[in-house]
């Protein structure tokens, strides 16, 4: 008996790491162009704008706005093509996007602009599921290794995808940028060619599991605990797509810097936003959701304080790698937070719920980003970290200290 489940358990493990494996890789491929985006996006629009350059971050809007719309249809597209097909439909839309947006940019056409970086973002939202996948095709001793793998492999997306942006940006000159864009359109295809090798066991029926009563969704998102988690995740994910859109702007429009120098100020508060994941979840077994969400709101306010100290390179970079990192402990603190809330037969539309807000809030941080930046410049951008930070520590405090009255 024991030599057949050991021999079972081995089987299991196998195969769970050839698909952990091709998961991580196409992770790296996909999540490539995301960075890719969001660090020349907002330039590519300003240069092909008129007088009014207040909507240069409009493309990146499109982005998240993609992003939302990709993370509720990669639920449908699974219980109807299966995961992997759904997965390869969303790496070919993100081929669609990049070919488009260098189309745009030839032609010059704004708002086709948006739209292909709409399309590239909805394939974005179809690729946020990979950890998941990778976790739900895993034995249970195995899905922290397995998800620690895909966080890996975001690092290398953080590197490539600025990197391709620097190299490829003049390949079509004199039309800048879109030989960037053009160059992702093989890269996303050779996903698709990854993904074909997976097999991933089939999504079981997790209404079966949901058993016991619930509670009605007005109630669970009026609590105070769920309140402070989604207020200070959502805060957290708004101001750093706030900042990171408009900082490749506040560098090469305000202050004369080249694009590469922006670039890789992007390439590293990727990083940033994804290294720390291999020890933020210890951190928060260790001390505890709501520090680690207040720790993550201080290093944003050292964001503010660095970004404020002046305009030079190191500002510019050390502010944005201190955002990474702050974002990082912010959202995921803030996501343990939230999913200690509910009950399990509670999730889908607690989860549903919370992601329509979170995803509305940061598809319109981005677009305020651009205006915010026309209007008033990078100094006042800088300004807005502090009243939503100092609000998020308030209800940080009044839950740790609700949590410390509740009798054990």
């Amino acid at each position: 008996m024991d030599g057949t489940t050991g021999a079972g358990l081995d089987g299991q493990l196998t195969t769970a790491r050839r698909n952990v494996g091709l998961l991580a890789v196409a992770q790296a491929i996909l999540g490539s162009a995301p960075p890719l985006a969001f660090a020349v996006g907002g330039l590519a629009g300003f240069q092909m704008l008129g007088a009014d350059k207040s909507l240069a971050t409009a493309p990146l809007t499109g982005f998240n706005v993609g992003v939302a719309v990709g993370a509720i249809v990669v639920a449908a597209a699974s219980r109807v093509l299966g995961r992997r097909e759904s997965f390869m439909v969303g790496a070919l839309m993100g081929a669609l996007g990049s070919a488009l947006a260098a189309f745009a940019l030839i032609q010059s056409n704004f708002w086709l602009f948006a739209f292909s970086l709409m399309l590239m973002g909805i394939s974005g939202g179809f690729t946020q599921k990979i950890r998941f996948a990778a976790a739900d095709a895993s034995p249970s001793f195995y899905k922290g290794k397995a998800i620690s793998w895909i966080l890996a492999a975001g690092i290398i997306s953080a590197i490539v995808g600025p990197q391709i942006a620097i190299w490829l940006k003049d390949a079509l000159a004199p039309v800048t940028f879109a030989g960037a864009f053009l160059g992702m359109v093989p890269l996303l295809l050779c996903a698709i060619a990854v993904l074909f090798f997976l097999k991933l066991p089939t999504i079981a029926d997790k209404k079966a599991q949901a058993t016991g009563p619930t509670r009605p969704l007005s109630e669970i998102v009026m609590t105070q605990r769920f309140m402070t988690g989604m207020i200070c995740g959502i805060s957290s994910y708004a101001l750093m797509t706030f900042m990171m859109t408009g900082a490749p702007l506040a560098m090469v429009i305000g202050c004369g810097f080249s694009s590469e120098l922006a670039t890789l100020g992007i390439q590293w508060h990727v990083i940033a936003m994804f290294a720390p994941s291999f020890f933020t979840g210890v951190l928060i077994t260790r001390f505890g959701a709501e520090k680690v969400v207040a720790a993550g709101l201080l290093i944003l306010m050292a964001c503010a304080v660095v970004a404020h100290m002046g305009i030079e390179l190191w500002n510019f970079w050390g502010a944005l790698v201190l955002l990474g990192i702050g974002w990082n402990f912010g959202f995921i603190g803030a996501t343990a937070i939230v999913a200690s809330s509910y009950r399990p037969a509670e999730a889908d539309k607690v989860q549903g719920f919370h992601d329509i807000i979170l995803f509305s809030t940061v598809a319109l941080s981005s677009f305020s980003s651009g205006k915010v930046f026309t209007a008033f410049g990078w100094s006042v951008m800088n300004l807005v970290i502090w009243p939503v930070t100092i609000l998020c520590l308030v209800l940080v405090l009044l839950q740790l200290r609700a949590a410390a009255r509740k009798p054990a």
